[in-house]
């Protein structure tokens, strides 16, 4: 028998997975336009050849919140040309699809709609640039969904408590729980799993005989204090997490020694900042699944752009130039031209040979002129390469390493373009330049009734969604409620009214309640835009501006929506700690109704008590596995699954009684065996995380 038909057989999954597609980036750029569409027809044509089950989106389909009607109209032609078709179906669907798609007006999976021919169905979560927005909470995403092309899961309307219920399939003997969580405010999501208000559901009836894939879309790289979720949050049960949001491409599982589960980041299909995690090669994985094993196999992608960058630190080159030099700044300019020329044949050499690759690479050459030197002309500099490089205007950036102290006297001696500077700024958004404004700034500019958290928030807003009225409203709205608790209070002397506005304000720091504030004007706000008729518009009318993570200097940067840019995630769905219940496949046409919580006719801190406490995250049974693990770097060799040494009962289907994961400390789990092998299709070094054939437990 040969791998390929060890592998595929009746029982194995195969699953194609991507994150951070980027539909329409710089569509209306000259060079780069067609660039996401070129890649996404790449992706599924893959998918198709490969015959896979299906396809696993983790985020960020499109690149805009509200996506232009060439670019939905791109994504809904490319889905139908290759998901649509008579080629069968071969899992099952045996969850309650009613809950697991509650928020469609079509709660059943796409390919059991008897009006809809699916080939391929695609599951996706929506990420921080196309997360639900307006009066509705709609995002493009469930107008996919709506046209019966992408299957939208994941979504949470709760901002009290998240209850994650996995779609259960089955195909054969081998069974899969697929979960998944929408992007969501990385500090919010991390406040949430610290008060243990994050639970994920599993079937109560053999659990061990489920293969747990989960999909995420936040940080993963520690960007603040909280505005990350570390894999340690996540439940130790899982046996491979799918990471969108962070563009880097790094698709080798790697383990997590304390969960002792798997992490695969699939990274962007596009460069959309020109920063060094963009470089790395691009790929897609194909995944597939039989029983409790897993193989991954990584894909390149030969229609993505080729990008190269490289550092100049110019105090390293003494003894070509140095600040007293007569004509300093033609040396360096000459320097620097003879490094991109350099990348421009380095791009031509790599390109041989594959005809799918455009022609035109991004070259980036970031410049430190730290130590007395200046900065020439970078626009004059760029404009020498417009018919080699794909982005002319922004060939050369300028850093300088961080030599300045952050004291301001008042508002008028805030240096804005310092503080807009590379150095400060790289992978920051909007809300944290407007946080760390007002951490550099003196008391006399301080504010009084907003907290930086919230004025951040409007202002990414504004920015990004063109919410007008966000601010206006959250001032607005703020001094209503402010007043409300000074006469509540009593308070007279104008000494008694600073000290309670600046109590008021400092106890809403960091609590649901500054969450609460900001929902509150923003729906405000959108529906001021609903009566002045402003509400959703697809024209193509609007700029696209570059979304980069990095601005040319010495001019002052322009910002734009960075691969940094939080996940607004407005609604988040409520959930009770009640079960996943496993159903015999089948349409379910039940609907849930749906249930609006208006946030002006309640009590704000009713609706946040603390929840029901679980146990510690500290105390987790260990977990023994007997593994045979196989790393093959060679994709023309097979690749075979290892015939486990104890071998699962044939799985029968669960009953309808199911119940909640019982968190760390109070569950003491087992599982029988996990087996991982990859497939490496490229020249990379041999890479090796799972070293070894046995785990005993955890570190």
């Amino acid at each position: 028998m040969t791998s390929e038909n060890t592998l595929d057989d009746e029982d194995t999954f195969k699953i194609l997975i991507a994150t951070d597609i980027h539909l329409g980036y710089l569509e209306k750029d000259a060079v780069r336009g067609n660039d996401t569409f070129n890649t996404f027809d790449e992706i599924l044509k893959c998918a198709k050849e490969n015959q896979v089950d299906f396809i696993l989106l983790g985020g960020d389909l499109f690149h805009e919140n509200k996506p232009s009607r060439r670019c939905l109209h791109s994504c809904i032609s490319l889905l139908r040309k290759y998901c649509m078709g008579d080629t069968p179906i071969l899992f099952d669907v045996l969850s309650d699809q009613a809950v697991n798609f509650s928020n469609s007006k079509f709660p059943w999976v796409n390919y059991q709609d008897e009006n809809l021919n699916i080939s391929i169905p695609v599951f996706s979560v929506h990420g921080n640039h196309d997360d639900p927005t307006g009066a509705d909470g709609l995002c493009a995403l469930d107008l996919l969904s709506s046209a019966g092309l992408v299957n939208h899961f994941g979504r949470s309307q709760s901002v009290e408590r998240i209850e994650i219920s996995p779609v259960l399939l089955q195909k054969g003997s081998t069974k899969l729980a697929l979960y998944g969580i929408g992007s969501i405010p990385d500090e919010r999501l991390y406040r949430m799993f610290v008060n243990n208000q994050v639970t994920m559901l599993r079937p109560k009836e053999d659990q061990d005989q489920w293969f747990n894939l989960f999909t995420i879309h936040q940080n993963r790289s520690k960007h603040g204090a909280t505005n990350y979720i570390p894999e340690q949050f996540l439940d130790d049960f899982l046996d491979l997490v799918v990471w969108g949001h962070e563009h880097e491409c790094l698709i080798n599982p790697s383990r997590n020694e304390q969960r002792l589960f798997y992490v695969t980041q699939p990274g962007s299909s596009v460069a959309t900042s020109l920063s060094p995690g963009e470089a790395v090669k691009k790929h897609i994985g194909l995944l597939r699944v039989k029983g409790r094993k897993m193989n991954l196999q990584k894909i390149p992608l030969h229609t993505v752009r080729q990008f190269f960058i490289q550092d100049l630190v110019l105090s390293e080159h003494p003894d070509l130039f140095n600040p007293d030099m007569p004509k300093v700044n033609q040396r360096v300019e000459a320097f620097c031209q003879e490094k991109v020329e350099a990348m421009i044949e380095e791009a031509e050499r790599d390109r041989l040979g594959k005809p799918l690759t455009p022609e035109k690479p991004l070259i980036r050459l970031r410049v430190d002129y730290s130590g007395g030197f200046e900065a020439f002309n970078a626009t004059r500099f760029s404009q020498k390469f417009v018919e080699q490089v794909a982005n002319p205007k922004d060939v050369v950036h300028f850093i300088r390493q961080k030599e300045y102290k952050a004291k301001v006297k008042g508002e008028e001696d805030v240096d804005f373009g310092q503080l807009l500077s590379h150095s400060s700024t790289e992978g920051l958004r909007v809300e944290d330049l407007v946080k760390e404004y007002f951490q550099t700034a003196e008391k006399t500019v301080q504010l009084s009734l907003l907290t930086e958290q919230g004025m951040g928030k409007a202002v990414q807003e504004y920015v990004d969604k063109e919410e007008k009225d966000a601010i206006e409203e959250l001032i607005r709205y703020q001094l209503e409620k402010t007043q409300r608790h000074l006469q509540q209070r009593g308070v007279l002397t104008e000494e008694e009214i600073d000290q309670e506005i600046r109590r008021f304000r400092e106890s809403k720091k960091n609590t649901a309640e500054e969450d609460e504030e900001v929902q509150v004007a923003l729906n405000r706000a959108k529906a001021h835009r609903i009566e002045r008729g402003e509400d959703l518009d697809l024209s193509d009318e609007h700029d696209v501006s570059m979304d980069s993570d990095e601005d040319s200097a010495p001019p002052p940067p322009t910002r734009g929506r960075g691969r940094g840019g939080r996940g607004r995630g407005q609604t988040t769905a409520r959930r009770g700690r009640g079960a996943a219940e496993p159903k015999p496949a089948g349409r379910a046409r039940s609907r849930k109704a749906s249930v609006a919580t208006p946030t002006q006719g309640r009590n704000i801190m009713d609706a946040f008590q603390a929840p029901p406490q679980r146990p510690s995250r500290g105390a987790v049974a260990a977990k023994s596995y007997t593994d045979e693990i196989t790393i093959d770097d060679d994709d023309s060799d097979d690749v075979s699954f290892v015939k486990p040494a104890s071998r699962l009962t044939p799985a029968s289907r669960p009953t309808p009684e199911s119940r909640p994961t019982q968190r760390r400390g109070s569950q003491s789990q087992s599982q029988s065996y996990r087996g991982v092998t990859f497939d490496d299709d490229d020249d990379e070094e041999d890479f090796d995380p799972f070293k070894g054939s046995s785990r005993s437990g955890r570190r």
